[in-house]
């Protein structure tokens, strides 16, 4: 059997004056999506359990069928798997985000979406004035980047999308080694502003990379194969690093596409092509899109419309037309990991609605794909490791 899944990230949301009090789901023109939940199961999961913070990392893991609360180490071990890096046992890694703080307020968790040029030539820079044997700055993409650390750390810390428009001063990380971690950031702020990249930047009227700002800290986690657990050889089609990460802990391969941004301008048809072509020699393909999440942190509605449209017409499309033309039994699920509501720009804990159709999923009520018909529905998984489970085997 073929299994297919798509991850359209953060799409859930609330009903919004700007779409006439729809949800961006129920406002964007997703025929395919609807076809999914038309023609099987449409249900709601709970992806992140309470008490864990509702990141793409919990519940992307979850979506895949690993419990968070057992598996989960933090998000930069993750991000440090999909670049391959070996950590020493006394090195933690964090997420290292450039971000924009002007006058102690969080305005930009992603520097203005710098480009990745510009943030590689910024890391090096850093590297060169706060690196060292104890310290070390690794380049990712766009604003999102990593640093190891060769000291024991117990600290809490803070995404940054999680307090944009707050003073940063009551969010700096907290515990053994804040200090260490407080002090980097703070010197990045001189480091960054003499930087003529920021000198351009501001030039140009674009937000600078103002800090570096540290979090998602943890050791590497170690995952059952997802081969050994369901005995599928996987696939994942992603441009962002954790999802990587978890794919390549789980045993997957991890197929690269030109031109996939993690941003709503990314390669929408590229990424469908790849994973049609994916299914050819693996059983089990997951395709995830950015795009959404980052227009609801932006608070951009009609943007994360936009990018549900392009990942139904360019992605979802073409993976059921290939399945349903598949000789062999086949299966495709599509659900977001998490809300991300427009009007708040950041994550929720709130379930999701997932829709399954394929090879030996009954219909029982046709309803389009969007957070009010999966409510309606009498389909609730509340532990959503469990979900992958329910997937593939459920008939």
């Amino acid at each position: 059997m073929k299994y297919a899944i798509v991850i359209p990230d953060g799409a859930a949301d609330v009903p919004l004056e700007e779409l006439d009090g729809r949800t961006p789901l129920a406002a964007a023109h997703t025929p395919h999506m609807d076809r999914i939940s038309q023609s099987g199961k449409l249900g709601m999961v709970r992806t992140v359990p309470e008490k864990m913070d509702p990141g793409s990392d919990v519940a992307i893991l979850s979506v895949l069928g690993y419990d968070p609360r057992r598996y989960y180490t933090g998000r930069a071990p993750l991000e440090a798997a999909a670049k391959g890096l070996e950590l020493r046992a006394d090195e933690w890694v964090f997420r290292c985000n450039f971000v924009t703080v002007i006058e102690e307020v969080m305005e930009d968790y992603s520097a203005g979406h710098i480009s990745t040029e510009e943030a590689s030539a910024l890391i090096d820079e850093l590297n060169r004035t706060l690196g060292g044997e104890r310290i070390r700055f690794y380049p990712g993409i766009s604003y999102r980047h990593l640093m190891t650390l060769a000291e024991e750390v117990k600290v809490t810390t803070t995404p940054p999308h999680d307090i944009l428009g707050q003073k940063v001063t009551g969010y700096l990380p907290r515990g053994q080694g804040s200090e260490t971690l407080t002090r980097l950031i703070q010197r990045s702020e001189n480091i960054l502003a003499e930087h003529e990249i920021n000198q351009v930047r501001r030039d140009l009227g674009e937000n600078p990379a103002t800090h570096i700002w540290l979090w998602g800290q943890g050791k590497m986690p170690e995952l059952p194969a997802f081969a050994e657990r369901f005995g599928l050889w996987g696939a994942a089609i992603t441009a962002v690093d954790l999802v990587r990460g978890l794919a390549r802990l789980i045993g997957w391969d991890c197929i690269e596409v030109p031109g996939a941004t993690g941003f709503v301008d990314t390669n929408y048809a590229g990424k469908g092509s790849a994973a049609v072509e994916a299914l050819d020699d693996h059983d089990i393909v997951c395709v995830h899109v950015e795009a959404p999440d980052e227009a609801a942190h932006q608070a951009d509605p009609k943007a994360k419309v936009h990018a549900l449209e392009q990942i139904d017409r360019h992605i979802v499309a073409p993976l059921l037309r290939h399945l349903e033309n598949e000789p062999d039994a086949w299966r495709i699920m599509v659900l977001p990991d998490h809300p991300t509501p427009c009007t708040r720009r950041t994550h929720t804990h709130d379930p999701v609605p997932f829709a399954i159709a394929g090879t030996n999923v009954p219909c029982l009520v046709q309803r389009p794909f969007n957070e009010e018909a999966a409510e309606q529905s009498d389909l609730r998984i509340e532990r959503g490791w469990e979900l992958m489970e329910y997937f593939l085997r459920a008939g």
